[in-house]
């Protein structure tokens, strides 16, 4: 199985686009701005160790306290 360029830009956008909504979903939990960490999301899975460098992260901080 050959894989070429068409192959390799489609499985990186898939990539990307789990990763924005994965990284939104953290965000939501973890942070204030969730649509900022889906958008750096996007953008950090482009280079493809950084998207899991910026997923590690977000997985590994603490959540944000309810407020009841």
């Amino acid at each position: 199985m050959n894989i070429n360029a068409t192959l390799l830009g489609e499985l990186l956008a898939v990539f990307a686009i789990i990763n924005m909504l994965l990284c939104f979903s953290l965000g939501k939990r973890k942070t204030d701005s969730p649509y900022l960490c889906g958008l750096i999301g996007f953008v950090s899975a482009l280079l493809f160790p950084l998207g899991l460098i910026f997923l590690a992260v977000l997985v590994s901080k603490s959540n944000k306290p309810v407020i009841a």
